[in-house]
């Protein structure tokens, strides 16, 4: 790794990870509104926001491809902020758009800023985590856009009522500039040329081998996102059709899932880097099978929270893995790597609704479940090969330990093997040298670390209490003014502050324990 490599937690990182906070916002909340915006706003029928949402969608798949050719080339940085900057078009368009031309015109926009947002930012993730897994580095990932699409439903449906649509849209607009401007700073850095184009030894793959490596994990991404995708639908018009939920109830559903995903990628690698990638998406694609099965025998809310809850414990656990491993298969070709995997689950999503939507009305709910079940069961058996084809290092590493375990200390393992393209590599070759373990923080070092997070959670903190109590809906305020909350002041989100109070003591006491405790924090290897 050069010099000029950044990890998550330099500054470079720090900027990186809030650019993905202020982006994710707006284009979240983006999803739930469009189709309401367009239904108002510019009086469409059901079919021309089904065409609204497809254009967007299409024109994201078909920019992905390019987006991973563009991290490649250039500073990836610079490549998401241009798609940041495409974002902030596409709020702008929505906020000006009076008829159907400009709406789709927005909605282009949108989908090719977010094929180079996304790609690229997942591109840079992973040239940072060089030879190391990137597991931790996507899980921060993976939480910071969490926590966008939290604040973003926040100020959302704290504003909505008050502002209307075009005022939210040009606030998503300033979030996204704003994401532009983060992820301008700093020097330019392009990514290291590819070595089969700088003409390195030891580059034996051609191009569009690590591809073809790639295919069988594509295809399990991208037919599991289906079923996760159409089996999400179809549970949201469960809940509101059949369960005759309101939307403040089916929310209070998905809380304490939406919770836990929000907070477990961060911290998920450390189990997942001991159990290893295979493992880990095998238990959560097993996860989402019981999950799914799950589903066609309960009908209780609770009972269907509690579901939800554990597959996105798993959920925000493989998640990172399967990006990692991504990375670390598409060796130089990063960008590329992430524009194919992008692709795969963004095609997923497209046609998994479609998919299941017919095969519910065809057959019931119970036939969906079963299918999407069946999919993700099928996913957890295929997905060992899937790995095992990319002939990662870790898990070559892996299996030659176990192989020589089995024939004594004395063996001495094969020194050539054969490629996916049917070319002898020498393995008795030294393996590259690793990067160095990242030092330890000192005592003191790892205190001042945990209370600059805890101010930066407190002000968030304190920006949310102060949008609920806007909305009359803060526990914190009604126990401090009146002792209790009313009966009729009670609802999701006067739960969910409570919540968030309870998550608030607890990450006070523990971050401040370092002041007050001080040791070090263990060096990563």
């Amino acid at each position: 790794m050069s010099a000029e490599t950044k990890t998550p937690t330099d500054p470079a990182g720090r900027r990186v990870l809030s650019a993905a906070v202020f982006a994710s916002a707006p284009a979240e909340v983006l999803d739930f509104l469009l189709p309401l915006w367009a239904g108002s706003a510019l009086k469409a029928g059901a079919s021309v926001v089904g065409a609204l949402i497809a254009f967007e969608a299409v024109l994201s798949l078909i920019v992905r491809p390019l987006a991973g050719e563009l991290a490649d080339r250039y500073d990836q940085r610079r490549v998401a902020a241009a798609g940041a900057a495409l974002y902030a078009l596409s709020f702008a368009g929505y906020a000006l758009a009076d008829s159907l031309p400009l709406a789709f015109a927005a909605a282009g926009l949108g989908g090719a800023g977010g094929a180079l947002f996304w790609v690229a930012l997942r591109a840079w993730t992973g040239q940072q985590a060089g030879d190391g897994d990137g597991t931790a580095a996507y899980g921060k990932l993976l939480s910071a856009e969490g926590q966008g699409a939290f604040v973003g439903y926040l100020v959302a449906f704290s504003l909505l009522e008050r502002t209307g649509y075009p005022a939210l849209f040009w606030l998503g607009a300033a979030a996204c500039v704003l994401a532009a401007a983060l992820l301008l700073r700093g020097p330019r850095v392009r990514p290291a040329r590819p070595a089969a184009e700088a003409g390195a030894p030891g580059e034996g793959l051609r191009r569009g081998a690590a591809e073809r490596r790639l295919l069988p994990l594509m295809v399990v991404s991208a037919v599991t996102a289906a079923a996760e995708a159409g089996l999400w639908m179809l549970l949201l018009l469960r809940l509101q059709g059949d369960l005759g939920l309101s939307p403040n109830e089916i929310a209070l559903v998905f809380a304490p899932g939406f919770v836990v995903f929000v907070l477990l990628p961060e911290h998920a690698h450390h189990i997942t880097d001991r159990l290893g990638r295979t493992p880990t998406m095998i238990i959560s694609f097993v996860a989402g099978a019981l999950f799914a099965a799950g589903l066609a025998v309960v009908s209780t809310p609770l009972a269907i929270a509690a579901f939800w809850t554990v597959a996105a414990a798993c959920f925000a656990a493989q998640i990172p893995v399967e990006q990692a491993t991504v990375a670390a298969a598409s060796g130089s070709r990063i960008g590329r790597g992430m524009g194919l995997y992008e692709t795969a689950r963004l095609a997923g999503v497209v046609a998994g609704p479609l998919v299941m939507g017919v095969l519910y009305e065809e057959f019931g709910w119970v036939a969906a479940c079963v299918a999407a079940a069946a999919t993700s069961a099928a996913g957890a058996v295929v997905v060992p090969f899937a790995v095992r084809v990319l002939r990662l290092p870790r898990e070559e590493n892996n299996a030659r330990t176990a192989a020589g375990a089995g024939t004594g200390a004395g063996a001495v393992p094969e020194t050539l093997h054969t490629t996916q393209d049917g070319e002898d590599m020498d393995t008795s070759k030294p393996e590259p040298a690793q990067p160095a373990a990242k030092p330890a923080l000192s005592p003191k070092a790892h205190a001042r670390k945990e209370r600059r997070d805890w101010y930066i959670h407190t002000a968030a903190f304190a920006l949310g209490q102060l949008v609920l109590w806007a909305l009359d809906s803060s526990w914190l305020v009604w126990q401090i003014t009146d002792g209790s909350v009313p009966d009729d002041q009670r609802g999701p989100l006067v739960w969910f502050g409570r919540i968030w109070l309870t998550i608030w003591v607890i990450d006070t006491i523990w971050s401040w324990s370092y002041t007050i405790w001080p040791r070090e924090k263990k060096a990563k290897s």
